[in-house]
């Protein structure tokens, strides 16, 4: 890590699926705090180009280090050349942010297994490939930060047809939440960061893939009449006008400027208010108690 003439720790940190939604938002938000941010993104010089120039314009524009990279998060070694062009360009890695995720909808049965299997492979599995690539740095250091991108369906209110997506988020939750205790031993910092349903200003909803066996789709119209295109507008009635995609972008960056060890363990955006606050806030509780129980009490911080 480097200084600049403020003093402020200027760190170097990698975003993953940061072509569009929060990723893209977070990128800018970290780069503007005066980071180093590469934005990792599949397929850069090809569908993705017009968000490299959109970010190289950014750049250019408020003077910051903000850099594309190509890290499909679904190949291995596509993640493996990523982080060892940052190493090489940068010297260090200080922070992964786990952000890469993609929504389906549709009744939980007309997906296939594949299907459900590429939920879990984005939402979940790309995690541990950007991990297998960047802990060792991190635990050779002595220090970092892990931040992941969670969602509220994990815990909160959540209604019909997205199960694979709920299902997926909650399994990142629960391995960030083992990770947090196993890394901390090596000095690194876990913040888990739950964002609400935002429905519009992201493209979640509008980039969301639906369930492919259409007969059973068909039956369940039968009984559920109109229930998928009612999701996202019955979750856009319970967000408030002003409710700011932006705002989770924001929270990253506090979170990365704070002091390690001062970190927060969850940080909740929800401007709907589904529940999730409450039911995390006494699970991390139970957790917490758990760990003074078994006397493991260290594993809490960072060392």
């Amino acid at each position: 890590m480097t200084e600049n003439t403020s003093k402020k720790t200027t760190r170097n940190i990698v975003v993953t699926g940061a072509s569009s939604g929060f990723g893209a938002l977070t990128v800018r938000a970290l780069a503007d705090a005066g980071h180093t941010v590469y934005a990792g993104m599949r397929q850069t010089a090809g569908r993705n180009a017009p968000a490299v120039a959109e970010l190289a314009e950014y750049a250019r524009e408020h003077g910051v280090d903000l850099r594309a990279v190509e890290m499909d998060v679904g190949d291995q070694a596509s993640v493996d050349a990523a982080v060892e062009r940052i190493i090489a360009e940068v010297g260090r890695l200080d922070v992964v942010v786990h952000n890469a995720g993609h929504m389906v909808l549709g009744p939980a049965e007309a997906f296939t297994p594949e299907q459900l299997a590429a939920v879990y492979d984005v939402n979940v599995l790309s995690t541990q490939r950007v991990n297998r690539a960047a802990l060792p740095h991190l635990r050779a250091q002595g220090d970092g930060l892990v931040v992941w991108v969670g969602s509220s369906s994990s815990r909160g209110g959540t209604p019909p047809y997205l199960a694979p997506y709920f299902a997926a988020k909650a399994a990142e939750d629960a391995l960030a939440v083992s990770y947090a205790a196993e890394l901390a031993r090596f000095g690194i910092d876990t913040t888990i960061v739950v964002p609400g349903a935002f429905t519009s200003g992201t493209n979640h909803f509008a980039h969301a893939g639906h369930a492919e066996t259409a007969e059973v789709v068909a039956a369940y119209e039968e009984r559920y009449a109109g229930l998928l295109d009612q999701v996202a507008e019955r979750l856009a009635r319970l967000t408030p006008p002003d409710a700011d995609p932006a705002e989770v972008a924001r929270q990253i960056a506090r979170v990365v400027d704070l002091p390690k060890g001062q970190r927060p363990f969850r940080v909740h955006v929800d401007p709907a208010h589904d529940g999730a606050e409450e039911v995390f806030d006494h699970g991390d509780r139970i957790r917490v108690d758990f760990y003074h129980r078994v006397g493991l009490d260290d594993l809490l911080r960072p060392a």
